[in-house]
């Protein structure tokens, strides 16, 4: 694919280098088109240090999800992640066998049902994941500082608001439980023992 160089001087009529423009409200019922290629080209470039990372294992974005979600819900259910994911049995399917065959993850029935399937990070997948957070949270850490004072609550409330209206809460409620589970399990290490 050939790369596309287009230069914002000549789109805005700005020379600063790395200044943003300023973008008015599109009239309504105009499209878009300069925020949706930002979200593409934004996307394109989050995902960008991953996929070379997942590259040298044979892995796409897909195994980076599945990762992702395992890591932030240990002892998943398979049907969750299907329901999280919105993919087919079979393509999970797939990845899932990937992952675990290669060390990853850890597949463990139920306890009270063991047709069920839980999902665990092994110890390599959990490296893997952290090396993946911390590559992306820096980038978002520099964007986020590079626009200003609560560029985290507006872009937080910007994508939850992204999100069908009806998947919102559910969105927000399996945040929040992720976020609580992490902080007991830092709370439970950081007890002193005995």
């Amino acid at each position: 694919m050939a790369d596309i160089n287009v230069s914002l001087t000549a789109r805005t009529g700005k020379s600063e280098p790395g200044a943003a423009p300023r973008l008015s409200p599109a009239p309504e019922g105009e499209p878009m088109l300069d925020l949706i290629e930002l979200l593409f080209f934004a996307y394109r470039n989050f995902v960008s240090d991953p996929d070379e990372i997942l590259h040298g294992f044979g892995f796409g974005r897909a195994h980076h999800r599945v990762l992702h979600f395992v890591n932030r819900h240990p002892g998943m259910r398979v049907t969750d992640l299907l329901d999280i994911l919105r993919i087919t049995k079979q393509s999970l399917g797939r990845v899932l066998r990937e992952l675990v065959d290669q060390g990853f993850i850890d597949s463990r029935a139920g306890a009270s049902d063991r047709r069920q399937r839980l999902l665990y990070l092994t110890p390599k997948g959990e490296a893997l994941t952290q090396e993946f957070v911390a590559i992306q949270s820096r980038r978002l850490r520099r964007a986020l500082e590079e626009s200003g004072g609560d560029a985290r609550d507006v872009v937080r409330r910007f994508l939850v608001a992204m999100i069908d209206p009806e998947d919102r809460s559910p969105t927000e409620k399996l945040i929040a439980r992720a976020d609580q589970a992490v902080e007991a399990r830092s709370a439970a290490r950081s007890r002193p023992a005995g």
